[in-house]
């Protein structure tokens, strides 16, 4: 008799000896949890970014294609790891339909400081709307309804009502060391906690001014938090320690939409600007370094997960 490997043994052994050879049962084989949910509200409270970090991108392409059939849901992206619903606030009764509109969003409510979102779905969408979303990382509290099988079965969650600041980082390298977007990232990641999420980075591309280092890129460094201030202030504090340029720009846009700033940021991947015409979108921004960069860092904001207009030159 052939010799059978360790791997080939390993491959023809039964599911119920796996089980025991391995020792590992699943704690929940009906339920994915979803790692993080968090959300923004515009500053009227009419509207608001959810934000939903997945660990199955199966699921999260199944509800992208259904959720965005419920009124409240005017868009949705795939960034990464996350899924972006842009929602209006509001309530609104649901027909679902097997297989045609299974599951969706029906109530979204901004409460003082938090935000209530309401899933409900049917069969299997009805577990994605009820236990997996419930369970998140970053839910306060929860109504969920039993699920499985062919239930109609939903949840209400509670959320932190958070507030975008998209902070705009250039000229932190010189021509000999460094690199603005790996430093602008990982002091991202060093501020995150529980009250400040690190969502998004984005390279923007600007136009080749002489005095660039080589490729000319500013930063934008997207969160969502409770604590502006102290999340800048840190962000500052690491980045004055870290910064090997003495032009160092550092600003930030607190707020809902950024678009604002969209033409001067156009106008700055386009030709060369000056600081006179910073001035005009200086009263938008909070600025806390400002050396030359400052019209780059500033230029790079409104382009904030806009990834394909970001890069363009």
């Amino acid at each position: 008799m052939a010799n059978i490997s360790e791997k080939e043994s390993f491959n023809r052994i039964s599911p119920e000896e796996y089980m025991e050879f391995d020792g590992n049962f699943l704690e929940n084989p009906y339920s994915v949890t979803y790692p993080e949910i968090c959300a923004v509200a515009s500053e009227d409270e009419k509207k608001v970014e959810l934000i939903e970090r997945f660990d199955c991108i199966g699921g999260a392409m199944w509800a992208k294609s259904h959720y965005t059939k419920s009124p409240l849901v005017k868009s949705s992206k795939i960034l990464g790891n996350t899924q972006r619903f842009m929602l209006d606030t509001g309530s609104v009764n649901l027909d679902l339909q097997g297989s045609y509109f299974p599951a969706g969003i029906s109530e979204v409510a901004v409460e003082d400081s938090e935000i209530s979102i309401t899933y409900i779905g049917m069969g299997g969408g009805g577990v994605g709307a009820s236990i997996c979303r419930s369970s998140a990382c970053g839910v306060l509290r929860h109504k969920t309804d039993p699920s499985g099988g062919g239930k109609v079965a939903g949840s209400t969650i509670w959320i932190p009502k958070f507030t975008r600041v998209v902070i705009g980082v250039d000229d932190t390298d010189t021509p000999e060391e460094g690199a603005t977007w790996t430093l602008a990232h990982n002091i991202s990641k060093s501020v995150e906690d529980k009250n400040s999420r690190y969502l998004s980075h984005t390279i923007t591309q600007l136009f080749p001014v002489p005095y660039r280092t080589k490729n000319c890129v500013a930063i934008a460094c997207e969160f969502a938090t409770t604590e502006p201030q102290r999340l800048l202030d840190r962000f500052e504090a690491l980045l004055s320690r870290y910064t090997l340029s003495e032009k160092t720009g550092l600003c930030a846009y607190i707020g809902f939409d950024a678009s604002s700033l969209l033409d001067f940021g156009r106008s700055v991947k386009a030709g060369e600007v000056t600081l006179s015409d910073f001035e005009k979108i200086r009263d938008l921004l909070e600025i806390r370094m400002e050396g030359r960069g400052i019209i780059g860092a500033a230029a790079a904001i409104p382009f904030y997960t806009n990834y394909d207009e970001a890069l363009l030159i």
